[in-house]
């Protein structure tokens, strides 16, 4: 199991594990705090869905996108932070692109998920950079996923039950 949130190798503390939970994938390569991940450790993140929050006047209503057979795979990176009492903890983070047609009304941006036949060419460390790009950018198909409106109980992170996926009518 790896903590959400990248700390690169290089971190002084844990703490910047709070501002890297998703990587852009326009600057990716660029960034210091993702950099060397990028290049040397890149991981898949198996999901069966994520939520994203469409801004209405009233209300930020949470939406479940969900793909429509299977399971996903988002890319993503880790990292290893051996800097602690504790020995070393392994951190990842999610990489963002531009949302998919099918949901830019709810969200501008969403995780990057790669379609089978790309896992192995996000996984190769041999990959020349403008592949991964490439890949990092991938628009999935929008006839492979939906969104349903859930409830608000999914702001409060201490709720964890099986209907925080359920579709509610929105008001």
């Amino acid at each position: 199991m790896m903590r959400w949130g990248l700390v690169p190798f290089w971190a002084k503390d844990l703490k910047i594990g709070y501002r890297t939970i998703n990587a852009r994938s326009e600057t990716v390569a660029e960034k210091p705090s993702f950099r060397a991940a990028y290049k040397q450790r890149r991981c898949l993140i198996p999901s069966t869905g994520f939520y994203e929050w469409m801004k209405t006047p009233e209300v930020k209503v949470p939406y479940h996108i969900v793909p429509t057979d299977g399971l996903w795979a988002f890319a993503g990176l880790w990292e290893r932070w051996d800097k602690g009492d504790d020995g070393p903890i392994e951190t990842f983070t999610i990489i963002t692109t531009e949302a998919a047609k099918t949901i830019t009304h709810i969200h501008p941006r969403m995780p990057t998920i790669l379609e089978p036949h790309d896992y192995d060419g996000w996984l190769d460390t041999e990959a020349d950079t403008d592949s991964l790009a490439d890949l990092a950018k991938t628009q999935f198909p929008n006839e492979k996923m939906r969104a349903h409106p859930v409830s608000t109980r999914v702001n409060t992170p201490k709720n964890d039950e099986a209907e925080l996926i359920e579709e509610v009518e929105v008001s």
